[in-house]
């Protein structure tokens, strides 16, 4: 079993606007071109959630961002980037996406290439998914009907945890809808040699 890898956490203070934003870097790697790559896919994808969420904005009062590590052991680091800002009005808005990676090669990946290519994981999860929502009496803006091809999910606790936006299906009251299927649920359609091999329990 690959050992976990070291994370380290930066962060970006500023007190007007009141700016408190945590984020991780990898460190130590044996490859520091893969270091190199996991960290600069990690920056992208803060950069991207800090403007979407009004960093440069004249209307911004606060932002807060964190970071969770969902798993890092296999070769495999999933982590979760959360920004919360509020620019006026009822209240502010949070946004959270995921990366998860390779540690071996620097790869990310999207949810279609943790697939075989003919496995219909559309449908599938979002079965699954329509299920949970029945069961847990999640409430809903609208009806649902499938996830997206490239819908939101990190991979923690040998499941594949498929989420949504505030706002996206459901009430903003109700936060973000967090739907963990078991990995060894959906074996048959796992890629082979892929990332969520790796992580189906011995």
């Amino acid at each position: 079993m690959d050992l976990p890898i070291r994370i380290e956490t930066k962060y970006i203070k500023k007190s007007s606007p009141k700016i408190n934003v945590y984020y991780p870097i990898v460190t130590n790697l044996p490859n520091p071109a893969v270091e190199k790559k996991i960290n600069a896919d990690i920056i992208h994808e803060l950069n991207k959630l800090l403007i979407e969420q009004g960093f440069y904005s004249e209307h911004l009062v606060e932002m807060v961002g964190t970071y969770e590590i969902k798993t890092n052991e296999r070769g495999v680091l999933s982590l979760s980037l959360t920004v919360y800002s509020f620019t006026g009005g009822a209240h502010g808005l949070t946004i959270t996406k995921s990366l998860t990676f390779d540690v071996k090669t620097g790869k990310q990946y999207g949810l279609s290439e943790l697939f075989k290519p003919d496995s219909n994981y559309v449908k599938v999860l979002s079965d699954m998914i329509e299920r949970k929502i029945v069961e847990w009496d999640v409430p809903l803006l609208e009806d649902f009907t499938q996830i997206r091809s490239d819908q939101d999910f990190y991979i923690a606790d040998h499941s594949l945890v498929i989420y949504f936006q505030v706002y996206e299906w459901t009430p903003y009251v109700y936060g973000f809808p967090y739907f963990p299927i078991t990995i060894k649920d959906i074996e048959n359609l796992i890629r082979e040699g892929g990332i969520l091999e790796k992580m189906i329990p011995f």
